[in-house]
């Protein structure tokens, strides 16, 4: 890249200080020959007469000029000017300049006596109201821009400018005619600016240039140099042009000047040297901690955002859970649910705190740090999982959850559990086979809810059968009544297997045998519970037969009605060539910005709204059909998203009724979809949003309004 070409030799110069030591030395031995300057009467009178001079700096100039750590000028400038002061005999008092433009009326005003880092051109020389010295420090200015800029000077290209640098904006004017010239209220905003494509590129500060470009933020920009345009840096003493007898007047401010101009004529090029390198290497830009979340900013956002969205849903669920046991009078569900919740959820989250600990130790170490994502990803998805298992727990319990059926093949759902199960079972040097006849393998059904029974059982055999082990899935069917076919589906294995005790309970709600509680197979005990709960759902029955230290037996039944052929799945491709305009409407600023990024990359063009009114408001000052869909969040201030949908479908435009409009919310019960169906809703998607599903129903959706 090409800063880091510029990078290389600007820091060569730097790392040239392994003999800063000797340079130092050299400078304060020629500070303490040099000869001193020659002051005529009237200028010593006026030194010995002004104790002290209030000097303004600028403060976003590292390493130039800015406020340091204690709150006092520091950086390159501040020993320069430290030294001229010792020169002169003048005391300067350094008062921070607001950043922005800063008015000669505002100098006078504030009563400053001299301004520093200003720049000398032809434009300040000119200037009313300020006297400037001769430059104290001279260095290049360059351009920085995104690293696949082809600049020329003649191109006609937006150039970003801080608020506190208009002299250079009148240079730029003057040198560059061409130039769009566009006002930003600091140097960070300009660099921000160039980053994200607002400006084509800005000029500045060599020194300055490296220090931002430091940052991993700006890791896209990169350094074009630039030939004729010095900076060159200078004192500026504020008078009275205008005659009005406040403030110091034009003989003074010229006397002034003659004093710094001597006193700078002193300052040898070692000794102006020895403080820029000293000023570069002591306010070298640190890569911290938000560094690395700038760096990673979208994985650790997914990251932490599924982790908060997993950790209010299990919350939730927990009071939920708690208040059906208290309403049962179960004090001794309720404690079990605590324990094992309280369990179950430590632990994930303990490991996910130490990844979090982990990865700001090794914030330089990319294959750590993909490791450590990686891993973090695995955890979130088990924190997910659980929280699936409560959910599907209660809903079952509360007789809410509802069975959705299509033809299935049943040759393929074994298929499919199969692949899923296969490195954990050849991790264990497992013998796993599959027996299977069927004699109507497509059946009308649910088949995530059968993938779900069958992929329990297999983890369950999986876990408690010692390596080496065997375990069997056999699956027939046969003829039932009113025409359905019963299919009945056994996994066996040779494993630990359970007490006769145990048998009669193992299919209640976090039930787990002691002495099967070890070596990694701890769980929630909620799988055969609701495996059982989903048999019966489907008119079938889940049953056990096992023998301690022999093995165990689950078999698994449910009816279907035949149906025809399965549509074959393929990778998703949008069917049409136009990208839905989306309007998201998310008062989680956090939540907002990633589904805003999620849908980006992917090409389509989204907005924001951030409640239910300023939604409502967005879709009617667009244009008719200006939105495709809407992805709206129910509980909003100003306006829920029921309330914002209703309104939405009331509006006077042909499209308020065709507007695709989904809700989108982490409540997934029955009474939530009814009701954002209820108010003009078309249909319904679940958080953590499946991306492919919602590509899928995008895709739908612009299909039905082309």
């Amino acid at each position: 890249m090409k800063h880091i070409a510029i990078k290389a030799v600007l820091l060569s110069a730097v790392c040239a200080a392994t003999v800063c030591a000797a340079v130092l030395e050299v400078s304060a031995q020629d500070a303490a020959a040099y000869t001193p300057p020659a002051f005529t009467m009237e200028e010593k009178e006026y030194i010995s007469s002004h104790s002290s001079l209030k000097v303004g700096y600028v403060q976003d100039r590292v390493p130039i000029c800015f406020v340091g750590e204690n709150g006092e000028a520091a950086g390159i400038s501040r020993y320069i000017f430290d030294r001229v002061s010792e020169i002169s005999g003048l005391d300067f008092e350094y008062v921070a300049l607001p950043n922005g433009d800063v008015t000669y009326d505002f100098l006078q005003r504030e009563r400053f006596d001299l301004v520093t880092s200003v720049e000398y051109n032809e434009e300040n020389k000119n200037a009313r109201g300020i006297l400037i010295s001769d430059p104290y420090l001279s260095s290049r200015k360059v351009i920085v821009a995104k690293e696949n800029l082809e600049f020329r000077y003649g191109d006609d290209l937006s150039v970003a400018v801080s608020t506190g640098s208009q002299t250079l904006k009148k240079v730029l004017a003057r040198m560059f005619p061409n130039f769009e010239l566009k006002d930003y209220d600091s140097i960070s905003a300009c660099f921000d600016a160039v980053d994200i494509g607002d400006a084509d590129l800005m000029i500045q500060n060599q020194y300055v240039v490296e220090y931002w470009l430091s940052k991993p933020k700006y890791e896209s920009l990169s350094v074009i140099p630039m030939a004729g345009l010095e900076d060159q840096l200078c004192f500026s003493a504020v008078v009275d042009f205008q005659g009005t007898g406040e403030g110091r007047s034009q003989e003074e401010g010229e006397m002034l000047i003659s004093i710094l101009d001597k006193s700078i004529a002193c300052l040898t090029e070692d000794e102006t040297g020895s403080y820029i390198i000293q000023g570069v290497m002591e306010n070298q830009y640190e890569y911290g901690f938000w560094d690395f979340l700038d760096r990673y900013r979208f994985s650790v956002i997914i990251f932490f955002v599924s982790v908060l969205v997993i950790i209010v849903m299990i919350i939730v669920i927990m009071k939920q859970r708690i208040r059906f046991a208290e309403s049962k009078a179960d004090a001794k569900a309720k404690g079990r649910f605590l324990s094992t919740m309280s369990h179950e959820i430590r632990t994930p989250l303990n490991g996910l705190i130490g990844l979090n600990y982990l990865m700001s130790q090794k914030i330089d170490n990319k294959e750590k740090m993909q490791e450590y994502l990686r891993q973090s990803s695995v955890t979130a998805k088990y924190l997910l999982s659980l929280v699936n298992d409560i959910l599907d727990s209660s809903k079952l319990q509360e007789q809410k959850l509802e069975l959705v059926k299509s033809p299935v093949d049943l040759s393929l759902v074994l298929d499919t559990v199969s692949s899923i199960e296969h490195n954990s079972i050849v991790k264990k040097n497992l013998d796993y086979s599959v027996d299977a006849e069927f004699i109507c393998p497509i059946v009308n059904a649910d088949e995530v809810r059968i993938q779900q029974v069958l992929l329990n059982l297999l983890d369950n055999a999986r876990k408690f059968t010692q390596d080496g082990g065997r375990i069997k899935l056999t699956a027939r069917q046969e003829q039932a009544d009113n025409g359905r076919i019963l299919t009945t589906v056994t996994v066996s294995d040779n494993g630990r297997g359970m007490s006769e005790e145990f048998q009669k309970k193992v299919f209640d709600v976090f039930s787990q045998e002691l002495a099967t509680v070890s070596k990694g197979n701890q769980g929630t005990g909620l799988g055969l519970s609701i495996s059982s709960r989903l048999a019966k759902l489907m008119d079938g029955d889940l049953t056990c037969v096992s023998e301690k230290g022999k093995g165990s037996t689950f078999t698994f039944t449910f009816l279907a009605e035949p149906a025809d052929a399965v549509k074959k799945k393929s990778d998703f491709r949008l069917s049409s060539d136009r990208l839905p305009h989306i309007l998201v409407a998310e008062d989680n600023e956090l939540n907002g910005e990633i589904m805003l990024e999620l849908l980006r990359s992917e090409g389509f063009e989204a907005d924001i709204a951030v409640n239910g009114k300023e939604a409502l408001n967005m879709f009617t000052a667009s244009k008719t059909g200006g939105y495709d869909v809407i992805l709206m969040d129910l509980l909003m201030p100003e306006m829920d998203g029921f309330e914002t949908a209703k309104a939405i479908r009331a509006l006077d435009r042909p499209d308020a009724k065709t507007v695709k409009i989904f809700a989108c919310t982490a409540n997934s019960f029955t009474e939530e979809k009814d009701k954002a169906i209820a108010s003009g809703m078309d249909d319904f998607l679940t958080k953590p949003v499946d991306i492919g599903v919602l590509l899928k129903k995008l895709d739908s959706a612009v299909s039905e309004n082309d």
